[in-house]
């Protein structure tokens, strides 16, 4: 929960997908069995620290959907209203921070997808982050970052402090 004047959000780059049937359309792809691990290991992570979603704002393709199944599997706490969205599907920078600024609670999950996630990632931190994994923004990470606005309609860019930033063990196996 965050205190009164603040907002958190969690934003998570959907987990490791299945390319195994390259017929399949893109958004239609699953998680595969490292990305089921990582989704979970990603849910423990949030719950262990108190961070959990009380608003999810997810992409509408499989695999992000999958991801938000597989990190609700261990954040039991809070049962946070889920909105599933279709401009969130390979969504600009742009985009993410319009849908950003439409989210109601004070601590908002987005689940999304490279390339504009990694660039929004980038753009929100007042300070940068160095880390080459956070320019990468790998499948499954996720950046934790604060702002102080009493409201989402009030976010900007360049205007957040970083709290955390989240890649799973499981990513390299």
């Amino acid at each position: 929960m965050t205190p009164p004047g603040h907002r958190r959000l969690i934003l998570t780059r959907h987990a490791k997908s299945s390319w195994d049937d390259p017929l399949m359309a893109d958004a239609d792809r699953p998680l595969n069995a490292r990305g089921r691990a990582a989704a979970h290991e990603l849910g423990d992570f949030l719950a262990s620290r108190g961070l959990e979603p009380e608003e999810v704002l997810c992409s509408t393709a499989l695999r992000t959907r999958e991801t938000w199944e597989g990190v609700a599997s261990a954040v039991i706490e809070t049962r946070p209203d889920v909105h599933y969205i279709d401009s969130l599907y390979q969504a600009t920078p742009e985009t993410l921070l319009a849908v950003l600024k439409t989210a109601t609670a004070s601590t908002v999950m987005l689940i999304a997808h490279n390339p504009g996630i990694a660039d929004f990632a980038a753009s929100l931190p007042s300070r940068p982050n160095y880390d080459p994994d956070f320019r990468k923004y790998p499948t499954c990470a996720t950046l934790i970052v604060d702002f102080q606005i009493d409201d989402w309609s009030q976010v900007a860019l360049g205007q957040g402090s970083m709290l955390d930033f989240f890649l799973p063990a499981s990513r390299g196996k």
